[in-house]
């Protein structure tokens, strides 16, 4: 606890009473910790050949245990490998070559794509490797060839073994199980009830959060939101912790795993009544307290500004540069991200505008000045609005009234993470309002969200797009058109449900064909 003086340093975390802190006074780790041995990668590579005695190791002289030591067991030694017990290495390594290349090559392997890995085998023995080595040799060559780095999917309509690998890839991020092998082999896997099926399995399994996670990143740009970090003489108060970052990421994810699972409409992702949050969380966006650093769902005041991803810390974060807040990068974000409506390049010889963090002038009147070049106002006059609609939120996706500034202004009160005073004080006001190309105005975020929901229609489309492109791998053509229509009419009964749309993209022929 710190003891304030007139010149002492200062704990900016310090309480009168003292500080939360967790004490480890014994750990104790119960092994073996593996669910079953031979493990499951083991007899995936050597099947159910015995094994040679492992080599092991005493334990070291006896020594009382205490805070430092740990009852020591023999133990296997990691140096030494698995050792196999085979009779006929060559006879032995044909079969476990053919179900590796199997789950390699995620379909039944002709033989002759299995022989051409065994000279190498072959040679790796005859150099005087054990077969545990020379298998791995083999299984090397494996998957550094074009059948497993690559996946197969010629022109047309897929064969059920491609769309097994599309789906699995898509919602777990590996390879196909063997469930969806066996329909695969079945010839039953492109049945439109089979693979809902099979869509609604994999949605319901833990490694669907892979999934989540990776499209985000993608769709998002989630995977940014430790690019950059806030100002330390700006915003000191985001330094006092690391809980924020974190709790942030975890939002969106969680975010978007309830609009997945309770199939709410695609109009959530723009504006929703409920907010995924922890204490943290709670306290940065200024909403009733929440307890604990678990993420949960929490209804939303009916004034609170938050709802839906735009409003969401860590997307207000992946949106700015540290310093400062941009109309121009949050309002093509949001054009291109929840609109679907790709912004075009600036052109290459106008300058990029430059903040002034002295306070003096707004971004919104730096701005005005740029729309005079005619070369800059015919973008700026679609992209600018949106993300005048964000300028309520700072960097780290906090809400402000004034603009923080350095330099002449009476300092806030606080300390940063060094203990020392602030150094920033408040500048000029943030006016967050806007007008929209077609000339409709909005106030304040609130306005502006609920102009977008005026077409609920299109922020379900820019979905369909991006869920199509993340799983295909193909960006959607113009010739795409009546094809993504097609999921938006299937999926309308649900108003949009985003677990309607990705059944609907699955069902899809976009998805279905190459």
């Amino acid at each position: 606890r710190s003891r304030p003086g007139a010149s002492r340093w200062q704990n900016p975390l310090a309480e009168k009473d003292g500080q939360s802190g967790v004490v480890f006074r014994w750990l104790e780790v119960e092994g073996p910790i593996y669910d079953q041995w031979p493990t499951y990668g083991h007899k995936l590579l050597f099947g159910d050949l015995p094994m040679a005695n492992r080599k092991t190791e005493p334990p070291p002289e006896s020594q009382p245990v205490g805070t430092n030591q740990v009852a020591a067991q023999r133990r296997f030694v990691p140096a030494a490998g698995v050792e196999l017990d085979s009779k006929n290495p060559l006879k032995d390594a044909e079969p476990l070559l053919r179900e590796f290349v199997r789950h390699a090559y995620r379909r039944p392997a002709a033989t002759k794509e299995i022989k051409r890995f065994l000279p190498v085998i072959e040679g790796a023995l005859k150099k005087g490797n054990t077969f545990t080595d020379a298998m791995i040799a083999g299984y090397t060559a494996v998957l550094c060839s074009p059948e497993f780095v690559c996946l197969e999917e010629k022109p047309g309509r897929l064969d059920d073994y491609a769309i097994a690998s599309r789906l699995a890839f898509f919602l777990w991020n590996s390879a196909p199980d063997t469930q969806l092998l066996a329909l695969a082999s079945r010839r039953q896997l492109h049945q439109p009830d089979v693979l809902r099926a099979q869509t609604e399995r994999l949605l319901n399994d833990p490694k669907s959060r892979r999934f989540t996670d990776a499209f985000l990143d993608y769709w998002l740009d989630l995977r940014r939101i430790e690019s950059t970090s806030p100002d330390s003489e700006l915003y000191p108060d985001y330094y006092l912790d690391d809980l924020l970052t974190e709790s942030a990421r975890e939002e969106t994810q969680q975010f978007f795993v309830e609009l997945l699972r309770q199939d709410l409409p695609a109009r959530n992702l723009v504006a929703s009544d409920f907010a995924m949050l922890n204490e943290r969380l709670a306290v940065h966006y200024g909403v009733p307290p929440v307890n604990g650093v678990a993420v949960r769902s929490v209804p939303l005041p009916k004034d609170s500004p938050r709802g839906g991803l735009m409003t969401q810390a860590s997307v207000l974060k992946v949106t700015a540069n540290g310093t400062t807040t941009s109309p121009v990068l949050r309002g093509a974000w949001i054009m291109e991200r929840i609109l679907g409506q790709k912004p075009p390049p600036p052109p290459p010889s106008v300058p990029a505008v430059e903040p002034d963090i002295r306070g003096a002038v707004t971004i919104r009147q730096q701005l005005d000045k740029h729309r005079d070049l005619e070369s800059c106002a015919a973008c700026h006059t679609k992209i600018d609005p949106a993300g005048f609609a964000l300028e309520n939120f700072d960097v780290m996706g906090g809400w402000r009234e004034r603009y923080r500034a350095m330099g002449d202004g009476v300092p806030e009160k606080g300390l940063a993470k060094s203990g020392q005073k602030f150094a920033f004080h408040l500048a000029l006001p943030v006016d967050a309002s806007g007008e929209l190309p077609d000339g409709r105005k909005f106030r304040n975020i609130a306005d502006f969200k609920q102009l977008l929901l005026n077409d609920e229609k299109q922020i379900a489309r820019n979905l369909a797009r991006q869920l199509t492109t993340y799983s295909t791998g193909a960006a959607v053509g113009f010739g795409d058109r009546e094809k993504v229509e097609r999921i938006l009419q299937n999926a309308s009964a649900s108003h949009y449900g985003v677990r309607s749309l990705l059944h609907e993209v699955v069902q899809s022929d976009l998805f279905l064909s190459k």
